[in-house]
């Protein structure tokens, strides 16, 4: 009788470390996805990452700006708040996201390049052509609070 109580708890203590095990190495590796809400490298903005179809789109939903200062625009005259600038991001085979960047303030569309790092700060990297090109800026997660009209709060 004992043992097949000792065998009991031996399995049952395997199956707990398994879950143990397999439940810690999910949570301390960072997620491979850059879905989420992120602040720009500058601390100005707040872009949020979100499934749009088949890929990942972002919007702006915070702009730190002075109390009761204008909204600001982009080059055709809407406000930025809610605006999408990353559009058709498509997962690569190298654990990257493709897709296009567009700089609110001139209009200009650059190929963009996403990744989340070992910390969980997300890097953009726009370019012109190929990836050689272009220029990283590191985001890193956003944990304050949004106010109304993309305020920053």
């Amino acid at each position: 009788m004992s043992t097949r109580i000792s065998f009991r708890v031996v399995a049952y203590c395997a199956a707990m470390f398994a879950m143990l095990a397999i439940g810690s190495s999910a949570f301390a590796r960072p997620a491979d996805s850059p879905l989420g809400t992120w602040l720009t490298e500058s601390g100005h903005g707040v872009v949020a990452i979100a499934a749009c179809g088949d890929a990942l789109c972002g919007r702006i939903v915070g702009i730190d700006r002075d109390p009761g200062s204008l909204m600001p625009t982009d080059v055709n005259g809407r406000p930025q708040c809610d605006l999408t600038i990353i559009t058709d991001a498509k997962p690569e085979a190298d654990g990257t996201w493709l897709g296009a960047i567009t700089d609110p303030r001139n209009g200009d569309t650059y190929r963009a390049k996403l990744w989340v790092d070992d910390n969980g700060n997300l890097h953009l990297r726009g370019f012109i052509g190929i990836s050689l090109f272009g220029s990283t800026q590191i985001w890193r997660p956003f944990t304050g609070h949004l106010g109304a009209e993309c305020g920053l709060a």
